[in-house]
């Protein structure tokens, strides 16, 4: 019998390139930037303005999503101590290729290396496929319908504006009362 997935060692750039396109928006950046780019953890953590703790946590949750978008029998960390341990363990495995690291996080780790392996193609998948999307007709027709509703609530604000009813139009204050002079 023969797998239906490829193990993460053959998996193609153009499935990475699918894969991040259809990732939450935080976690495919933090994947782009931490693996595609080449950033450490310090940087992202520093530019995001993080702790590199929580961004180890966060990088782990993004590496399991990616997984588990391409091989759906990839485990989740139970919520607590094994994320965190699992999150430090994954943080060490993207630095050091000989570092342990547990039977469930094996497959995530694996993705995550091999997406590091095809950087070069990912990246170019990446901006061709952003300038794809920007060149298709249905982008430029979302382009149109945002200017138009834009354009139709300018219109409504200013017919808004210009037909208030007018303010009525106020006395002007009394001049303050003098006290007289004292007698004393």
């Amino acid at each position: 019998m023969t797998p239906s997935e490829p193990p993460p060692s053959r998996l193609p750039p153009s499935a990475f390139v699918v894969a991040l396109r259809e990732l939450e928006p935080r976690a495919a950046a933090l994947l782009t930037r931490r693996l595609v780019a080449g950033d450490s953890l310090t940087d992202c953590a520093r530019f995001l303005g993080v702790p590199d703790a929580a961004l180890s946590v966060s990088l782990l949750r993004a590496g399991v999503a990616l997984t588990r978008s391409l091989s759906p029998t990839a485990r989740e960390p139970a919520e607590g101590e094994e994320e965190a341990a699992w999150a430090r363990m994954f943080a060490e495995a993207l630095e050091r290729e000989d570092a342990p690291v547990p039977t469930g996080l094996v497959p995530v780790v694996e993705v995550c290396r091999r997406l590091r392996g095809v950087r070069g193609e990912v990246a170019t998948g990446m901006e061709a496929a952003t300038q794809e999307e920007q060149a298709s007709p249905r982008r430029r027709r979302e382009d149109w319908m945002r200017k138009l509703a834009v354009a139709a609530l300018l219109a409504l604000t200013a017919y808004l504006y210009l037909s208030r009813p007018q303010e009525p139009s106020r006395p002007p204050p009394p001049p303050p009362r003098q006290s007289p002079p004292d007698a004393g």
